[in-house]
C-alpha cells in the first residue's frame, strides 16, 4: 500500500502543531491516526477498570459478560484496523525501528488468543476473570510501548496521519457494525 505523505511543508508543519496541541483534523472532526488509536487505548482501559470493579463487587455473571464482550469487540476492531492500515505504513517510515511493529504484531497475536478464549468462555468458568485480567495486562504493556516508542517516531515522519485516521475510523466503524456492537 503506498505511503500517504503530506503535499507540502506548510501542511506538514500545520498538522504537526495541531497534533501537538491534540486538536482534531478539522475534516469532519476525525482525529488523526495516533489520536484515534490513543483514544481507543483510553476507552478500553476504562472498560478493563469497569470489569475489575464488577469482579470486586461480585457482580452477576451477565454484567461481567457484557463488559468482557465490549472489551473483545473493541480490541478486535482496533487491532484489525491497526494491522491493516497503521502498521504497514509505520513499518515504511520506522526504518531501523521497524522491530517495534514486529513486537506489536506478536502482542496482538497473544491478545487475540485470549480474546478467543474469553469469547468462547463463560463468566462461570473459574479462569474467566483471570483471562480478562491478563488480557488487560497485555494491553497495558502494549499501549505503553506504542505510545512511548512507536507513536512518537511515527509522529515525526511525513505520513499523512489525518488521512490514515479517517481510514482507521471508517474501518473500525465497519468492523464494529459487523460485530453487532455500537461504539
Amino acid at each position: 500500500m503506498p505511503t500517504a505523505t503530506k503535499t507540502s511543508a506548510k501542511a506538514s508543519k500545520g498538522a504537526s502543531s495541531k497534533a501537538a496541541a491534540g486538536a482534531t483534523t478539522g475534516r469532519d472532526d476525525v482525529p488523526d491516526a495516533i489520536e484515534l488509536l490513543t483514544t481507543d487505548h483510553r476507552e478500553v482501559k476504562a472498560l478493563f477498570k469497569e470489569y475489575d470493579k464488577l469482579v470486586k463487587a461480585e457482580a452477576e455473571t451477565g454484567e461481567k459478560q457484557v463488559v468482557a464482550a465490549q472489551i473483545c469487540v473493541m480490541l478486535t476492531a482496533h487491532a484489525t484496523a491497526e494491522e491493516e492500515l497503521f502498521y504497514p505504513r509505520a513499518r515504511e517510515v520506522l526504518g531501523e525501528d521497524e522491530d517495534l511493529v514486529d513486537e506489536a504484531d506478536v502482542e496482538h497475536a497473544s491478545a487475540k488468543e485470549l480474546i478467543a478464549q474469553i469469547e468462547a468462555g463463560s463468566p462461570d468458568d473459574p479462569l474467566y476473570d483471570a483471562k480478562v485480567k491478563v488480557l488487560g495486562e497485555y494491553i497495558d504493556h502494549h499501549v505503553k510501548e506504542e505510545e512511548g516508542e512507536m507513536f512518537p517516531k511515527v509522529r515525526k515522519s511525513d505520513l499523512d496521519l489525518d488521512a490514515i485516521g479517517e481510514e482507521i475510523a471508517a474501518r473500525k466503524a465497519e468492523l464494529m457494525g459487523q460485530g453487532g456492537a455500537s461504539h
